[in-house]
């Protein structure tokens, strides 16, 4: 398995810095999520058309992937040709930059809140699905919100039964907000997980604290083995949500502490 982390972990730092601490960590890749202020990636100064290919030539010098292009594509809002439109800025992105994912989603909090309709969430997923697979990319739905329900998911994912769709597997939101075991949600959906978001937390006053992986009670220990067991050699992504949280712990602490946990549990 491959080890790398989201920007949506370090929102102050400048590309060059985020290129570099993936480096000299010994990353394997990097997961976009907003760089600095610009939270739409493909508008984000590194990956305008005057530069992206000095970002390509330099990731690709320091040994660099990026591991999945993360957007705020929204597949369950009303406004269905901006969703789309927005889809498909961030596939062109990955195909420039040869990453294999594009990451969206189903619903707005990472707990269920909005009211989804699969059937219009399996319409958009679909159609983005096709322009995808034109593209070398493959879009993938997070089990986030209504679906972080694994049963609804892959209700979802056998619906739309489409070759350029598959799962980003959040470790964190079926276990926290569902109750699901890790072993329930990945016997539905291990077939289908192409990408791997890593976080831990623990309840305090009813309340969700992230931590540093190994200080909450996330069975990502148990992930893992099943990970290995079957086979999975894509991307482990720590997503930090530093972003969301200001209170978190700096990325500097939290990316060096994070590939030196996660090889340890991978090592078990």
């Amino acid at each position: 398995m491959k080890i790398s982390f989201s920007t949506l972990g370090c929102p102050d730092w400048r590309w060059r810095d985020i290129v570099a601490t993936a480096k000299d960590l010994g990353y394997d890749g990097i997961e976009l999520r907003g760089i600095g202020k610009e939270l739409f990636v493909p508008k984000a100064k590194p990956f305008t058309p005057d530069r992206i290919e000095q970002t390509i030539s330099d990731l690709n010098n320091k040994g660099l992937e990026i591991s999945c292009v993360t957007s705020s594509c929204y597949l369950h809002r009303e406004d269905a040709v901006q969703t789309i439109k927005e889809g498909r800025e961030y596939i062109d992105l990955a195909h420039r930059l040869k990453a294999p994912f594009v990451r969206v989603l189903g619903d707005t909090e990472p707990y269920p809140t909005d009211p989804v309709d699969d059937h219009q969430v399996a319409g958009l997923l679909s159609e983005l699905g096709d322009y995808a697979q034109s593209r070398d990319v493959t879009v993938l739905i997070e089990t986030n919100g209504a679906y972080a329900d694994s049963r609804r998911l892959l209700n979802l994912i056998k619906t739309v039964d489409h070759p350029a769709v598959a799962v980003l597997w959040d470790i964190h939101h079926p276990y926290r907000f569902m109750k699901e075991s890790v072993q329930e949600t990945y016997s539905r959906l291990g077939e289908y997980i192409r990408h791997v978001h890593v976080k831990d937390s623990r309840m305090e006053k009813e309340k969700i604290r992230y931590c540093l992986l190994g200080q909450g009670d996330v069975p990502v220990q148990e992930a893992l083995d099943l990970l290995k067991r079957n086979g999975y050699s894509g991307y482990l992504s720590l997503e930090w949500v530093k972003r969301w949280y200001y209170d978190l712990e700096e990325p500097g602490i939290v990316f060096e502490h994070f590939i030196n946990a996660v090889k340890g549990l991978l090592c078990r």
